[in-house]
């Protein structure tokens, strides 16, 4: 009897031993991460956003999501580096926040595969001021604050030289730092600042003007149609867009989050709310 005995854990012991195997083995390939879902059955998508007006966007589609049985939850950022990290270590499921420009050199430099959607509206950049009404009031040495990431920066050189306070060397492009500054008439300290902190800068005596990206100007109550000394033209190609990672690009939750951004509604959402401040990319 206790042969036998013996006999019978042996067989449970070789049994759950292939078991454990054959578990490991199927777990060989990386499989792509998949919406999670609640006790309800509701899909739960965790959506990264800077508040003004990415989250209000999100925040319109909520009860539209909702008939289509995602849960959206969105999770507030203040600054361009932790959305796109915490999308790549699955903390979020996409974010909305950026422009192609910036995810491109984002992805290079931190060696990440994210991808757009959808492109959703654009964010005209613009030039303020406290101190000044008027561009040509700048005077010699005067201080102009720029955003300080790469793709950002490069941005508001471009806008500053097409405002003819600057000029750049040829072929720099949207690439440009403070380097490439090739001539600069009044001899303008250009100073690149952390992006969030630009709005509060306008208020320090030694700087004359700043460039702000929209949606850290409309946090601050600047509207870019009526406040800014100088703005981008409409048709600017810095679409904010909708990332995901790359292998989640299929997933059917995310394409319904594309689809629910892009609708009718939420263009008319967006020319209403915002009043030519913030422009639809499709």
């Amino acid at each position: 009897m206790l042969k036998n005995n013996k006999r019978r854990s042996l067989a449970l012991i070789l049994i759950s031993l292939v078991s454990l195997t054959l578990v490991l083995a199927g777990c060989g390939k990386p499989q792509a991460a998949a919406a999670t879902a609640n006790s309800t059955g509701t899909t739960v998508l965790k959506v990264g956003a800077t508040p003004v007006p990415h989250a209000e966007i999100l925040e319109f589609i909520k009860p539209a999501l909702a008939k289509e049985g995602i849960d959206l939850k969105i999770v507030n950022y203040t600054d361009y580096v932790r959305p796109n990290l915490d999308l790549d270590s699955g903390e979020i499921d996409a974010n909305f926040f950026q422009h192609t420009p910036y995810l491109e050199s984002f992805n290079k430099d931190h060696h990440l595969n994210l991808v757009s959607l959808t492109n959703v509206h654009i964010e005209p950049m613009g030039v303020y001021s406290k101190k000044i009404t008027n561009l040509d009031q700048l005077k010699n040495g005067d201080t102009i604050a720029i955003p300080n990431d790469p793709s950002n920066s490069g941005r508001a050189l471009a806008l500053l030289a097409k405002a003819g306070l600057i000029q750049l060397k040829d072929g720099v492009g949207i690439s440009g730092t403070v380097n490439d500054i090739s001539g600069n008439p009044k001899q303008l300290n250009v100073t690149p600042i952390d992006a969030p902190q630009l709005p509060r800068v306008l208020q320090d005596p030694k700087i004359n003007a700043a460039v702000i990206n929209t949606n850290y100007a409309l946090e601050a109550g600047l509207n870019p149609t009526k406040d800014s000394l100088f703005t981008e033209d409409k048709d600017s190609p810095y679409a904010n867009i909708l990332v995901v990672k790359d292998n989640r690009k299929d997933d059917p939750a995310l394409q319904k989050l594309a689809k629910a951004l892009t609708s009718p509604e939420v263009k008319k959402f967006i020319e209403d709310k915002y009043k030519g401040s913030i422009v639809p990319a499709f």
